[in-house]
């Protein structure tokens, strides 16, 4: 019986990350064939203005992730952590859908960037409800005494999403001539991402409820309150915390895995092609040490870790990017990467104790989603406007900023947090008083 429950256990953690693959390789094949579809939507004589555009529709993406934390978050906390993941893994696979087979602005004129919007839009909403329903599925569904382990899957599945997209665009640039990936080439890896959402979605309606959230609902019926308005108002000084959290971290996050290999391109000069490649095995490098760092996390906790990561971003980042700009050799480029990347790893979200059961879902999902759409989709924007302006030398120190304020909340969070997720009594939850107060 033991080891069917552990078999169980991993098949509905597999699932949950496989879901959570899916997600990301949609929405990150839009920022890795930004270079080749911009001129489809935006034409313009610039290149730099057509990836600026296209940036500005990624950022309208994260704009709407609040929204998407709130709705699928409450959803998930009131009728369960997998329908919210399965309608999350169905709005994204029809956004991808939505611009495989948009026609362009060449056919239809200004319905096509528009379109594209509406597209980004639908995936904003599903990615800001699946993080915070998926950290909590996986948290929940996982051993007490490997819960960051399990639970540091899901940044695993992130970056294996993001590998699969890199991958899918090192074969197409390898394969495919560059005037036929501008032409068309570009639609297929949206098609693809379609095609994989349809099959997640089929894997996601047999994937186990968490027990947790099986006990709420039992607990429910004696009139526990839900909502955005009890989270504000009995649980706002831990919404603060995890909104900070996530505010360093998903600026160094966008920092490391999507706008450095770009800058190495136009601000180094190297060979987009070389660049694919080396920035590839840099995330297999983070894969491999999310783990590790999860397991370091249940042995120290995740404050350690997180104060770690915020402090060594702090140190490497304004070095990093001052060599990155005369820095053409291809080995030191991977070692510049992994060195930003290495501590990134030990940034694995706030975590999942800091809200009870019947909250958690929708605190880790508006927590994240507010920080990654007002900073962590807005990296590449930031970045490029600072470039336009001549002052592109003060984006590391803006990213700097950004990981000061995720050491200031990780010290802030209590060095002991509840092992049990499945009981999260009343007494022995952290009032905001005493987050604000802990050192």
């Amino acid at each position: 019986m033991a080891s069917d429950h552990a078999r169980k256990r991993s098949s509905d953690i597999a699932r949950g990350c496989l879901g959570n693959l899916v997600e990301w390789y949609d929405w990150f094949v839009y920022a890795w064939f930004g270079l080749y579809f911009a001129g489809a939507f935006f034409p313009s004589h610039d290149p730099t203005a057509q990836l600026l555009a296209t940036a500005v529709v990624f950022a309208i993406g994260f704009l709407m992730r609040p929204l998407g934390g709130w709705l699928l978050g409450l959803y998930a906390d009131r009728f369960g952590r997998r329908p919210a993941l399965t309608l999350s893994v169905s709005l994204m696979a029809a956004g991808s859908l939505a611009i495989a087979v948009n026609p362009g602005y060449s056919v239809i004129g200004v319905g096509a960037p528009v379109l594209l919007i509406v597209a980004r839009m639908v995936q904003g909403l599903s990615v800001g409800g699946e993080y915070g329903t998926s950290a909590s599925y996986l948290n929940e569904v996982a051993h007490s005494r490997r819960r960051v382990f399990c639970a540091s899957f899901q940044y695993v599945s992130i970056v294996l999403g993001q590998l699969l997209a890199l991958l899918t665009l090192i074969v197409m640039q390898h394969t495919m001539s560059e005037a036929s990936l501008t032409a068309w080439g570009w639609r297929i890896p949206f098609a693809l991402g379609a095609v994989l959402g349809l099959t997640v979605f089929y894997l996601r309606r047999h994937m186990g409820e968490s027990e947790a959230h099986l006990r709420h609902q039992r607990e429910s019926r004696a009139g526990r309150r839900q909502g955005m308005s009890t989270l504000l108002r009995e649980h706002r000084g831990q919404l603060a915390v995890a909104v900070a959290l996530s505010t360093g971290g998903s600026v160094a996050w966008y920092t490391y895995t999507t706008y450095l290999p770009k800058y190495f391109v136009t601000s180094g000069g190297l060979d987009r092609n070389d660049m694919a490649v080396v920035g590839f095995a840099a995330l297999v490098v983070l894969m491999l040490l999310q783990p590790l760092a999860g397991l370091l996390a249940d042995r120290f906790g995740r404050r350690v870790l997180l104060i770690v990561s915020a402090v060594g971003t702090i140190a490497v980042t304004v070095p990093i990017f001052t060599l990155a700009r005369h820095t053409t050799n291809l080995v030191a480029v991977f070692a510049l990467m992994v060195l930003g990347l290495f501590f990134l790893a030990g940034f694995l979200g706030a975590p999942a104790e800091l809200f009870p059961t019947h909250l958690r879902a929708l605190g880790l999902g508006v927590g994240h989603s507010i920080a990654t759409a007002a900073f962590g989709g807005t990296v590449e924007t930031v970045a490029l406007e600072l470039k336009e302006l001549g002052l592109g030398g003060l984006f590391p120190w803006y990213v700097v900023v950004m990981a000061a304020v995720m050491l200031a909340a990780a010290l802030l969070l209590p060095r002991v947090t509840t092992s049990s997720l499945d009981e999260a009594p009343e007494e022995q939850e952290t009032s905001p008083r005493e987050l604000e107060t802990a050192a």
